[in-house]
């Protein structure tokens, strides 16, 4: 892993995103650099993810993971189909102090992520090879997050036992999803909506606050 082995221009490119974030570039720069090439370099054999520019990498992947940081507690974090660790990776980076559990049934991409966390020396990251419905850890987790992975009411379907009481999911969308909210499930209301941008980025992002209203 040698975030050398990227294009020139992507470390002041990330470094510009993180800043207008509110991140510190210098900490964060070098870790992110450093995931973004192993898992551009795994791409290649094992079609972890669809996007192959690294520069699109950069803001489709890394920028768009941690346009959420401000919202997410510290504590335990669940992310839902992670796929290669996104957003788990970028916000376990992020926060030292977040302990992220990266949950993927695809063994292809489990295999990567438990690579990248220990060439990363991520101490706060484990990954879970299971489908998120199949995880026997209920109540374990403060917050639940997931990118790209269902409905608001079919995130909640698969992971919903595994939400602390008073937890929240974390749902990052496209589009307001007013559609979603109004056929949420009884008992899960919508605490927030948080318009997000992401640096580079064409196009809306939102994230939606969920919590558990009723046992």
């Amino acid at each position: 892993m040698n975030a050398s082995t990227l294009p020139a221009g992507l470390d002041a490119q990330l470094r510009q995103g993180l800043t207008e974030l509110g991140l510190d570039a210098n900490t964060l720069a070098p870790p992110l650099l450093d995931y973004l090439a192993l898992l551009h370099r795994w791409n290649r054999t094992y079609n972890l993810t669809a996007i192959r520019d690294p520069a699109e990498m950069v803001t489709r992947h890394l920028l768009d993971s941690l346009a959420m940081h401000a919202h997410v507690a510290l504590g335990t974090l669940a992310d839902l189909g992670t796929g290669p660790g996104l957003p788990g990776i970028p916000l376990a980076i992020a926060h030292p102090g977040l302990r992220v559990t990266l949950v993927e049934s695809n063994g292809k991409k489990a295999r990567f992520m438990r690579e990248a966390v220990r060439q990363l020396g991520l101490d706060n990251a484990r990954v879970a090879e299971s489908r998120a419905e199949a995880l026997d850890e209920p109540a374990a987790y403060d917050n639940l997050t997931a990118r790209a992975m269902d409905t608001l009411a079919g995130i909640i379907a698969v992971g919903g036992h595994l939400l602390k009481p008073g937890g929240a999911l974390l749902a990052m969308k496209g589009v307001r999803p007013d559609e979603e909210i109004a056929a949420l499930p009884a008992g899960w209301s919508v605490e927030a909506i948080h318009p997000l941008r992401v640096p580079g980025l064409v196009g809306e992002r939102h994230l939606v606050v969920v919590r558990r209203t009723a046992a």
